[in-house]
């Protein structure tokens, strides 16, 4: 049983469920402007999504324990990986395949979608893959691309290539639905940087919390939060989304508080980590009370 414990640390399993919520999105998307979408594609999409989602886990669990960052970190509950490898430097190898396994499934999901649908997912499937292995050893390295990959990852490449996935085109629907996850995900590994600050700067990650520390971060925070909902709310003025999609507004009652709490104990650990945990559900639940207004409309 604690082998298979020690074989799952590296996934990070407990994070996996942002997979399905922004999947979903994209199916929303897809019933929203098609009028039905294919379970089975749907069901291919998802397997696809968390293989990527897997894959850049345990790359990035592999890599902090080869680089020594994981013995300088201390974990929260949301940031600073799953202990796994530190405390069983034995299972590293098997990270390293559960990674490049993980991206080879995505790899091969994402060819059989270029055969049924064209060549329209090839941009966002090898810009996916792109991040995947970029991310911990370079993408880290770059304020900007560190603040922004995350969020592409899950909001435009996720839900748009789930929405192309399952109709074969894009759309504005899916364009404005994807921003939501965007600037969320962004956050959403953002504000699990603060309590790293100092361990990521020993190894030479340079992200927007070493670069302009913790409070200056957090006016970032809060802006790309505001940026999420008037996305959402833009999406429905122009047409491009339902009114029923305005659901996601609901987690504004979290993001107000989150935000000033990322403000005002942006440098002390113990008092940020609820706040950390409010911005999990704010990330997750905001998606998911999206795809249920597109669904039913």
């Amino acid at each position: 049983m604690s082998f298979v414990k020690n074989i799952l640390g590296p996934m990070r399993p407990p994070f996996l469920i942002l997979t399905p919520a922004c999947v979903l999105l994209g199916v929303g998307t897809a019933s929203w402007t098609s009028g039905s979408v294919d379970v089975l594609h749907a069901v291919l999409a998802l397997i696809g999504a968390l293989g990527a989602h897997i894959s850049v886990n345990a790359f990035n669990e592999y890599s902090d324990y080869k680089s020594g960052l994981d013995l300088r970190t201390e974990r929260t509950p949301f940031s600073g990986g799953s202990g796994t490898l530190p405390a069983h430097p034995e299972m590293a190898r098997s990270a390293l395949i559960t990674a490049v396994t993980t991206f080879a499934l995505t790899g091969l999901i994402g060819v059989f979608f270029l055969f049924v649908r064209g060549m329209a997912l090839l941009p966002l499937g090898v810009l996916g893959l792109v991040i995947v292995i970029a991310y911990t050893p370079y993408i880290t390295r770059h304020p900007l691309l560190c603040l922004i990959a995350p969020g592409l990852g899950f909001g435009p490449l996720m839900v748009m290539g789930t929405h192309v996935a399952l109709t074969g085109v894009y759309s504005w629907s899916a364009f404005f639905a994807s921003l939501v996850p965007l600037f969320l995900v962004s956050d959403l590994l953002l504000l699990n940087q603060f309590p790293d600050v100092d361990a990521d700067r020993s190894i030479g990650r340079k992200h927007y919390p070493i670069v302009i520390g913790n409070r200056g971060s957090a006016y970032i925070y809060a802006a790309f939060l505001a940026l999420t909902y008037l996305s959402l709310a833009a999406g429905v003025c122009l047409g491009h989304l339902p009114l029923a999609s305005l659901f996601g507004m609901a987690t504004l009652v979290l993001a107000a508080p989150a935000a000033f709490g990322a403000y005002r104990h942006s440098d002390n650990r113990d008092k940020l980590i609820p706040f950390m945990g409010m911005n999990v559900i704010i990330t997750i639940a905001t998606p998911v009370l999206v795809a249920v207004g597109l669904l039913i409309s």
